[in-house]
Parts: C-alpha cells; structure tokens; sequence
C-alpha cells in the first residue's frame, strides 16, 4: 500500500513540474512602415486630381499611404470615381 502511495506521489509532483514550464514567447511580427498623420494640401490636391480616373490602389502607392487610409480620405473628401472609368471596368 505504501508503495502505491509513494508511486502516486511521484506522478503528482511529475505534473506539476510539467505545468510550471515556462512558455517560449513567439518574436514580434514585423510591421509595415506606414506613413501616419496628417495629410498635406498638396497629397489631398493630388488625390482630388487622380482618384476619379485612376485605381486607388495606383494612388495608394504614389501616395505613400495604404489604400484604406486613401479609400477613408476620398470618402471624407466626397470623392467618386468617374461614370467613364467605372464602365471601363464593366460595372
């Protein structure tokens, strides 16, 4: 009986070390380098130029910007992509 005991024992204290073993941390993922802030007058007089008739992903590079922060600055500007540049793209 006594040795059942002990037995048990050392099992008990086997998983508890187990569970007490420190974790690895993953490495941080690497972000892209965005451009943050405010917009200048002459990226939104450029925007206002070249969003009509050009995708926003194009501006999107030109800018220096992600295409979100291109497609959210056109949409607060009230910026529409032409009728002629729309149906070239069949919609």
């Amino acid at each position: 009986m006594a040795k059942k005991k002990r037995a048990a024992k050392k099992k008990r204290v086997v998983k508890k070390k187990k569970k007490k073993a420190v974790k690895k941390k993953k490495p941080a993922k690497k972000r892209r380098a965005r451009k943050k802030g405010l917009w200048t007058a002459s990226e939104a007089a450029l925007l206002r130029k070249l969003f009509a008739n050009n995708p926003t992903a194009r501006i999107a590079a030109e800018l220096g910007r992600p295409t979100d922060a291109v497609k959210k600055k056109a949409a607060r500007m009230r910026l529409r992509k032409s009728k002629r540049y729309m149906r070239s793209l069949g919609r």
